[in-house]
């Protein structure tokens, strides 16, 4: 019992080091700002989006991209990625149906050894973007469904702060009683590693962007040699931005109001690979740090119920006290990512046992990819990244 009220205390202050210290991850208060009016011409922009068998949300998500109202120059460009449910061929019926935005489906044919499936899309869809010359390149994934002014927001919103890289973290769906309990902790882990603070300060040291919505400046992709310098990057969204940032590029990345992702995630199972597919990789497939984030999880997050639970049959205070507080600040600093997703604040209670199905699904991503399954996604399975073969 010393030693858990040790760990119990352990875990107190960490909690007060996340509260304070952390960047203020847990405040969703980072929003696209106040638009302001383009006082010059509006950018061309070109709307780039990779889809691999994706015929069941595009009838949902592409009229929204071709409805798009934009005063400007405007095209979207659908990278049918070795579909086998008839995505390209549903994107042109849509298109000829809503009309709105040209549309362009093209087909890249299988990657190249070194890349993955998602930059490859994005490679050739940019390559075709390139023959009109767009100031700005928005990607965004095939189930991402667009507000009709979402587009001109964005752009609005990088003019007016000198942003090359403006990024949206879309609204995730909440509907299956597990996508409202693992959903909206995907998100608070997800700043609490990258908060929106650090990176958004102009001197940011911190990159991080949201790849089902990322408009980024034509001229800083091309200075920063993407998607070629990051081919094989699982967390793609990320590295993205680590090297618009190596390029000296401006990045900015806050919470959607209006860009909703509608893929659905009904049984644990589905939000468990969702999760597993690339845990290890953030963790640079590296053992001690796995062993690390496992410690690191359990005292965070596991310590304070048990500190509690174990008090109240021990009588041992400070076990109960530390534990209590630690527990306490943990619901306090989910509550805001509950409000945003519009959820019960009892789901707080349960943080604990959330932050342990992530720690499975983490060990698990480590033992799929020692077992050769590595990051697998619509069949295909990337193991450790390789360098792509010099020409």
């Amino acid at each position: 019992m010393i030693a858990l009220a040790w760990i119990a205390v352990g875990s107190l202050a960490a909690w007060g080091w996340l509260l304070l210290g952390q960047g203020f991850f847990w405040c969703t208060d980072q929003r696209l700002p106040h638009r302001v009016p383009l006082r010059d011409s509006w950018p061309d922009v070109a709307v780039v989006v990779p889809a691999r068998d994706e015929a069941a949300m595009l009838p949902t998500t592409l009229p929204t991209l071709l409805a798009q109202d934009y005063p400007g120059r405007a095209r979207v460009i659908l990278v049918d990625d070795g579909s086998t449910d008839g995505t390209g061929g549903l994107a042109q019926e849509l298109a000829g149906r809503h009309g709105g935005l040209p549309l362009t489906v093209v087909d890249p044919g299988e990657p190249e050894p070194g890349w993955t499936g998602k930059l490859w899309a994005l490679r050739h869809g940019m390559a075709v973007a390139r023959t009109d010359g767009p100031e700005y390149l928005l990607f965004t994934d095939a189930d991402i469904a667009h507000a009709p002014d979402s587009l001109r927001a964005l752009v609005e919103a990088a003019r007016a702060g000198g942003w090359d890289l403006v990024s949206q973290m879309a609204r995730l769906r909440t509907v299956s009683g597990w996508e409202r309990l693992i959903v909206p902790a995907f998100v608070y882990f997800f700043g609490q590693l990258y908060p929106f603070r650090w990176v958004n300060r102009p001197t940011a040291r911190t990159a991080a962007a949201a790849g089902g919505c990322v408009l980024l400046r034509r001229a800083v992709a091309e200075r920063a040699g993407v998607p070629e310098s990051i081919r094989g990057a699982v967390i793609d969204d990320v590295s993205l931005a680590r090297a618009v940032q190596r390029a000296g590029g401006r990045i900015w990345l806050g919470l959607a109001e209006r860009v909703d992702s509608v893929r659905p995630y009904p049984r644990l199972a589905d939000l468990w690979h969702m999760v597993a597919r690339s845990a290890y990789a953030q963790l640079a497939y590296n053992p001690l740090l796995l062993a690390g984030t496992v410690m690191c999880l359990a005292v965070v997050y596991l310590a304070p119920p048990i500190a509690v639970c174990a008090a109240l049959l021990t009588a041992n205070a400070v076990a109960g006290w530390a534990g209590g507080l630690a527990w306490a600040v943990m619901m306090g600093t989910y509550l805001p990512t509950l409000r945003y997703y519009r959820q019960s604040p009892l789901f707080a209670l349960l943080l604990p046992f959330i932050g342990l199905l992530y720690l499975l699904m983490t060990v698990d991503s480590a033992v799929q990819h020692h077992r050769g399954r590595g990051a697998a996604w619509k069949g295909r399975t990337y193991a450790r990244p390789t360098p792509a073969p010099e020409r």
